[in-house]
């Protein structure tokens, strides 16, 4: 089984100015992590956060789709993909253009984690229900699915409405992109049986997502129950290969970093049935996350099995 593993971006990171909020970022941060062998490059989606959020230890983050473009234009073979799209924000039909867009101009190297989000403030802002995110969520995987085949759909949507329209060029990659389905809720353990081609969690302590409002995936016991659940679910549904599972990123880069922890960790993933992960790296300059990435790449993603 091959082991994946993504490297967050630091372009939300604009205390550091230009840093890491330049092309002159994109271009280096970008090529470090090619050179450094990792499978995907990421980016985040919170378009309009809260203040109050912000100020108590949110972040910000670039529009993603731009940021993806960018890092797609000045590389040839690292994927790039979102870590998460919080995919009621926008019409469904409009992530699915840019979608198209993205995996015909990058020759198939999109990768669309999706999630549904939990910034009641920020859905506000945006003029969407919260408390309609999931149903929204799962009508609008299906909205894409449609637009993505390239041929002529319809489709009732909540509020649109789809009368034989077509989005072209399709996607290089068929049927579409592969989605990583964000969410640690038995319902989005179903969401991605069902919608989906792998389950992408986050997983924390439990005082982080007490915080965030979701369920808590902390270890590898978690882990494993909600393989067993996603199993179960197959059989209920029909669906005859599970989904992978492609954790959200579960180590941080520091300078003195350990490689033999990262191994340790990354290959006791593995060995419970996951099939990727992440990384974050600490830095506060463009210069040492780059080098902290490539010695990454040199000592941990070379050695990996």
């Amino acid at each position: 089984m091959t082991f994946t593993l993504s490297i967050t971006f630091p372009f939300d990171h604009i205390q550091h100015g230009e840093e890491f909020v330049s092309m002159a970022a994109v271009h280096e941060c970008a090529h470090a992590a090619e050179d450094a062998g990792f499978w995907s490059g990421t980016v985040t989606d919170h378009p309009v956060p809260s203040y109050r959020w912000l100020d108590n230890g949110g972040h910000y983050a670039q529009d993603p789709f731009v940021m993806l473009s960018l890092v797609a234009a000045v590389t040839t073979k690292l994927r790039v993909q979102s870590n998460i799209i919080v995919l009621p924000y926008r019409n469904p039909f409009i992530t699915a253009r840019a979608v198209s867009s993205l995996d015909a101009f990058s020759n198939g190297r999109v990768v669309l984690g999706l999630g549904a989000g939990y910034l009641k403030p920020e859905y506000k802002a945006l003029g969407v229900d919260f408390d309609s995110r999931n149903d929204l969520m799962d009508e609008y995987l299906r909205a894409m699915k449609l637009a993505w085949t390239g041929a002529d759909f319809s489709f009732e949507g909540t509020g649109y409405t789809a009368v034989g329209n077509r989005v072209l060029p399709a996607p290089v990659q068929k049927p579409h992109p592969p989605l990583l389905i964000g969410g640690n809720s038995k319902r989005a353990l179903r969401r991605t049986v069902e919608l989906g081609d792998a389950w992408h969690p986050f997983i924390v302590p439990k005082m982080v997502t007490d915080t965030a409002r979701t369920a808590n995936i902390e270890g590898d016991a978690d882990i494993l129950a909600a393989m067993e659940y996603m199993a179960g679910h197959c059989e209920k549904v029909g669906r005859k290969e599970p989904p992978k599972v492609i954790c959200s990123g579960t180590f941080t880069i520091k300078p003195g970093f350990s490689a033999q922890e990262a191994i340790d960790h990354y290959s006791q993933l593995k060995s419970i049935g996951v099939h990727g992960s992440g990384a974050s790296v600490q830095a506060d300059s463009r210069a040492e996350w780059c080098d902290l990435v490539r010695r990454f790449g040199e000592s941990v993603i070379r050695k990996l099995d």
